[in-house]
């Protein structure tokens, strides 16, 4: 089925309605971020680790779900699934936009997160078997667009609204956007995807990925602020870690696995994997600590803040679909060394900002990065499935995408104890070298000022080891070959029957 798919014109219609229901719930996951201190205040919430869990709440649900994708995929009719997926999505959406108190706010996020996790892994899905695996390329960039795109203009349009308009409206503005695509889909969509009705689910497998990713995800997401040492902290991230053990013996074990971990049998598949995980821990944190410099050293709004970080965006967005034609013609390694040459230059530079960085001199900095990180993420990940067999996709996308979410999560954290550990030590340092009977108020927050500096300069330049890792590894990248005999091979060993 797949074969004839292939060779048959894509369906684009039914593409494009899914792009819209992808592109509300890529934009969910960044956009509440700027808004928690206008949340704190209208809801009466005392403490910001408290609002924090419409963060930490949201990618919990995402962390779980996300490894049951593939079996979800392989058991359900994409129409059904995704109808299902949307429904549930602006379920959620009606109850945080029209939320009374915070427990129902947060109640909301949950059932928003139930129903996203999917989305994203069934559209690259649908792409992988509606494209012949030589013109995955420029299809695939055009998805980059939607999930890279849409998360980076979030904090932006985020910023906009919390300054000029109620919270609540960023619900409210994507409750109608949520009924359209569902709509839509339920007029358009149509099954293109083989499904297996005698697929079926391990339990002990679900408990294990929830426990083992939630304990990770939960542990690494509050360590940043109670500290590694916190008993809770220490605790979950034991159990969790623990429990993934078991978890990855358990699918090795399993003739229809959860989560098949078979996929890093093939070698550009791991290679890319392992990439996309350093470069991840990479793009998350410097997300965190752009915005912590630019708002608590330099003291720029977040609505300024937000803006800064838009021609970043505007940039993934552009280079996105060229980034997958190129890939296309050149493959991947030309252009994923380029993009962390690139991205490399950028993190250098951003550990050499200075309490007077000028606006238009961070934009350039942000830019190029993201300009770089465009070059990556996508072609890396298109090369890597480009050897998977096409029963395999769902589990490779599935594993990509938690992989990422896992790495980003525990990197952000470690990143961010760092900036915190050096940021108290330098503090301590300049308030020893100074005579006690100057420290007026102005000069105790410079002095704070220079001290975060200090901690954020350090976490970049840690970034950057990362990222030159991850350009190390990208010298050993070998294009996939696409050939329709190479293809074929792959299939009947992966299927000898």
């Amino acid at each position: 089925m797949n074969t004839t798919l292939q060779q048959n014109k894509p369906p684009y219609l039914m593409i494009a309605v899914l792009f819209v229901g992808a592109f509300v719930s890529f934009l969910n996951n960044s956009l509440l971020n700027v808004a928690l201190p206008s949340i704190m205040v209208d809801l009466k919430i005392e403490n910001y680790s408290t609002v924090q869990w419409l963060a930490t709440g949201y990618m919990l649900v995402s962390g779980v779900l996300i490894p049951a994708s593939a079996f979800l995929i392989t058991r359900f009719t994409n129409r059904s699934l995704y109808i299902t997926s949307l429904v549930i999505f602006t379920i959620g959406t009606a109850m945080a936009a029209f939320a009374p108190n915070f427990g129902f706010l947060l109640a909301g996020r949950m059932v928003q997160a139930a129903g996203s996790s999917v989305m994203g892994p069934l559209l690259m899905n649908i792409m992988l078997i509606s494209f012949p695996r030589e013109k995955r390329g420029a299809a695939m960039g055009i998805f980059g667009l939607v999930m890279i795109t849409a998360p980076a203009i979030g904090p932006t349009l985020s910023g906009y609204i919390v300054e000029y308009h109620d919270w609540r409206v960023l619900f409210e503005m994507i409750l109608p956007l949520a009924v359209i695509s569902l709509i839509l889909s339920i007029w358009k969509l149509e099954n293109i995807m083989e499904t297996n009705k005698n697929a079926s689910i391990d339990y002990l497998s679900l408990v294990l990925s929830t426990i083992g990713f939630g304990g990770l995800l939960y542990g690494c997401s509050t360590a940043s602020t109670d500290g590694w040492d916190d008993k809770i902290v220490l605790t979950t991230l034991i159990v969790g870690g623990i429990t993934l053990i078991l978890f990855v013996l358990r699918q090795l074990q399993l003739k229809q696995p959860l989560l098949d971990l078979r996929v890093y049998k093939y070698p550009m598949f791991a290679l890319a994997s392992v990439i996309s995980i350093v470069n991840a821990v990479a793009m998350f944190s410097g997300m965190i600590l752009t915005p912590a410099y630019v708002q608590s050293v330099r003291e720029i709004s977040p609505l300024d803040s937000g803006l800064m970080m838009l021609p970043g965006a505007i940039v993934m967005g552009i280079m996105s679909p060229i980034t997958g034609k190129l890939f296309d013609k050149f493959g991947p390694r030309v252009l994923s060394i380029t993009g962390l040459c690139i991205t490399a230059v950028s993190t250098y530079l951003l550990s050499e900002l200075q309490i007077d960085s000028t606006y238009t001199y961070i934009i350039m900095i942000y830019s190029m990065r993201m300009f770089g990180m465009s070059m990556v993420m996508m072609p890396l990940m298109t090369n890597g499935l480009n050897q998977l067999p096409t029963r395999l996709n769902p589990h490779g996308t599935a594993v990509n995408n938690t992989a990422q979410q896992v790495s980003g999560s525990i990197g952000t954290a470690i990143l961010v104890t760092i900036m915190n550990t050096v940021t108290t030590s330098k503090g301590e340092d300049l308030m020893a070298s100074v005579d006690p009977t100057t420290l007026t108020p102005a000069a105790i927050d410079h002095l704070g000022k220079e001290a975060l500096l200090s901690g954020i300069q350090y976490s970049f330049l840690v970034a950057l080891f990362i990222n030159l890792a991850a350009l190390v590894l990208a010298f050993f990248i070998k294009r996939v070959d696409v050939s329709y005999e190479s293809v074929e091979k792959i299939e009947k060993e992966s299927n000898p029957a």
